[in-house]
């Protein structure tokens, strides 16, 4: 199933109205879809480089606005079904505790699973449920978006064709390490 989904994105690069596909995958990935935007994107920024940042652009307000959607997801039926189910079962005063230490750390929840493979969706609909201050939530994701798409389409925009591989094997590994890196300059910024 997954075989067919990823044939079907790769084949929607292509399209006349690929920016709309994109714009389509990018949105539905940020809260239910299993394929992440870059291998639509990846291919339509080769074929057209001088569309680079269009490209990015829709990626990341496309996305941005998918995890509203994953947001309302996880805030309309955490209260609806989870939290009643939760109460009767006498763990209320447990997920509240979760809420505050996952509200407390969210920003960096947001930010690193929007620039690393990391499902962005699962993120989204977690901040929903723990009713994160949606201000957080779009700031954090309009930055952590942009930064991803940014800088796909900028490397591919430069370097062609042999950046494609590189991205496509070594993708998670270069975010995580740009985040790592991202981490520790705030940690020195604000401890020493």
């Amino acid at each position: 199933m997954l075989r067919r989904l990823y044939d079907w994105t790769m084949s929607l690069a292509d399209h006349p109205k690929a920016l709309w596909a994109l714009a389509l995958v990018s949105f539905i990935e940020a809260s239910i879809f299993p394929i992440p935007p870059d291998v639509l994107m990846i291919p339509m920024v080769l074929a057209a480089p001088r569309k680079a940042w269009l490209i990015a652009l829709v990626a990341t307000v496309s996305s941005v606005l998918g995890g509203l959607a994953g947001y309302g997801i996880g805030h309309f039926f955490f209260e609806s079904l989870g939290r009643p189910i939760l109460e009767s079962m006498g763990k209320a005063d447990q997920m509240a505790a979760f809420n505050e230490r996952f509200n407390g750390v969210g920003f960096w929840a947001v930010l690193v699973a929007g620039v690393t493979p990391f499902p962005f969706k699962v993120i989204t609909i977690m901040s929903g449920w723990t009713a994160m201050p949606v201000g957080t939530f779009i700031v954090t994701s309009i930055v952590a978006r942009a930064l991803r798409f940014f800088v796909v389409a900028g490397l591919l925009w430069g370097f062609g064709e042999p950046i494609r591989h590189f991205i496509e094997r070594r993708l998670g590994v270069v975010f995580t390490l740009f985040v790592l890196l991202l981490v520790g300059g705030f940690y020195i910024v604000r401890y020493l």
